[in-house]
């Protein structure tokens, strides 16, 4: 319901009434208007008291004559009624425009209030958004600061990358020269104290077959059946085996019946390329590819320089910066445990060794157990070495074999065969029987300059398919040497 009822009955005015002013404005006017008149009148006034003050007084003849009385008339219901209700219509519009006023006071009051909170509001938005840009224009200079902070401490590190690089290459280029002076003192040392192999094969070209051999082909006889009779009889009586002797002479006579052997040069060079064809095999890398450790199972017969050779071994693998475990699991001979043990020292190796006449096998899981615990790169492991004639001893074998793989999945990585050069022809049944029994990979050929037997590695090679790894030309760690098939052959059939 309106707050103003007399209001609410009248026509609202039109927006505009004269001239496109508003009634506020028409109401402004009308007051100075109003202002203006009064002060006019009053001006009029005084000027009108001023100029009757200063004229003399009008005679007597002059006064206007009194208004005549007129007798008072009392007004009838019908006039009082009509002056009330003029009274009552002038109360009401006089009301009326009260309440239009009060509607219009509140309008601006209202529009003033609101014009004022959107100001207001536009203040405090204008306000937030340059807090905003401040804390914005904060935000951006801090990461500046970090982003600046940031890159130079990836300068310096990158700075200091840079240095240890260059102080690293300095150093790898210091151990570099360091250890090629070492190893071309070292190759000097053994030039001087290890024996070559041409002087390990010395007594096999001056009393061997190879002897025999350079008698033949020093003559320059023609090619014929007498020539081959004797070069048959030379191989035969050598010890390189029926089977390999039989080989090289069926390759002569075949060639000769070709003819394509003019000379004895011709089968010099003939029995030369077929010794190198069957030394030649496809050799797996000694000591090192498995693991790690490396685990090396050697085996042999007693006698045949296993121990001395496990004691090379490891020196050469210490000297080459390798940290190296040794299994003594030849319990049965006092004396192997003994001799290891100074190897190991000579050698800064670890032995590992139990009582004597103790499981083996047990020794050699704890040997290969502790070098795995340890970081060990490489594992030697010694066993018993009776005749191979005797079925318990490669029984063995197989179980100390079997307790390796437990220790270690995958092992053993290599199964080395000592041989022993002077018993000739023997060591390829020697051979065949650990072949058999443990799988060999690999044979290391001992006191080869103490014997004229030195054909049985091509006896070896050829019937056995089983290469050659290392050759033993003395008693110095230097003079165990790997094998080379072209170094061998060169060294054989060097004329004397």
């Amino acid at each position: 319901m309106s707050p103003f009822p007399l209001l609410a009955q009248v026509p609202a005015p039109p927006p505009e009434l004269f001239l496109g002013l508003d009634l506020h404005q028409i109401e402004l006017l009308g007051g100075g208007l109003l202002v203006v008149v009064a002060a006019s009148a009053a001006l009029a006034i005084r000027a009108g008291a001023r100029r009757r003050a200063e004229a003399p007084p009008p005679a007597l003849s002059e006064l206007p004559a009194p208004p005549p009385v007129r007798p008072e008339v009392v007004p009838g219901p019908d006039e009082v009624r009509a002056r009330e209700e003029a009274a009552t219509a002038r109360a009401r519009a006089e009301a009326i425009a009260r309440e239009r006023r009060a509607i219009q006071d509140a309008a601006r009051a209202e529009a003033e209030t609101t014009e004022r909170a959107r100001l207001e509001a536009e203040a405090r938005e204008l306000k937030k958004s340059e807090e905003e840009a401040k804390r914005e224009e904060y935000r951006a200079k801090k990461a500046a600061e970090a982003e600046a902070r940031e890159r130079r401490l990836r300068e310096e590190a990158e700075g200091r990358r840079l240095r240890g690089e260059e102080e690293a290459r300095a150093r790898e280029a210091a151990e570099a020269a360091r250890l090629r002076a070492e190893e071309e003192a070292r190759a000097r040392a053994e030039a001087e104290a290890g024996r070559t192999l041409a002087a390990g094969l010395a007594r096999t070209r001056g009393e061997g077959f190879m002897a025999r051999l350079n008698g033949l082909f020093s003559r320059g006889a023609v090619v014929d059946d007498s020539v081959l009779a004797q070069l048959e009889e030379i191989l035969f009586s050598a010890d390189i085996g029926v089977r390999t002797a039989s080989g090289l002479v069926d390759a002569a006579r075949d060639r000769l019946k070709r003819r394509e052997l003019g000379d004895v040069g011709r089968v010099k060079g003939l029995i030369r390329s077929e010794v190198e064809r069957m030394v030649s095999l496809p050799r797996p890398a000694s000591l090192e590819g498995g693991g790690p450790p490396h685990v090396t199972m050697v085996v042999g017969v007693n006698g045949s320089g296993k121990t001395t050779t496990i004691g090379k071994l490891a020196a050469k693998l210490t000297r080459d910066g390798k940290k190296v475990v040794i299994a003594a699991g030849d319990t049965f001979r006092a004396a192997a445990s003994e001799q290891l043990d100074i190897w190991a020292e000579r050698a800064h190796a670890t032995l590992v060794r139990g009582p004597d006449g103790s499981d083996p096998g047990a020794v050699v899981f704890d040997a290969v157990k502790r070098a795995v615990a340890e970081g060990a790169d490489a594992v030697l492991v010694d066993t018993a070495g009776r005749l191979h004639t005797k079925t318990p001893l490669m029984e063995e074998l197989k179980k100390v074999k079997r307790v390796i793989a437990k220790a270690l999945p995958g092992a053993p990585h290599e199964v080395l065969l000592i041989l022993d050069a002077t018993v000739g022809q023997n060591a390829i049944a020697q051979a065949k029987q650990f072949q058999e029994a443990v799988g060999v990979t690999g044979i290391a050929l001992t006191k080869l300059d103490g014997t004229a037997k030195g054909g049985v590695v091509i006896g070896i090679s050829d019937e056995l398919k089983i290469p050659v790894t290392w050759v033993g030309v003395g008693e110095k760690v230097a003079d165990l040497r790997p094998f080379d098939p072209h170094e061998f052959v060169e060294a054989l059939f060097q004329a004397a």
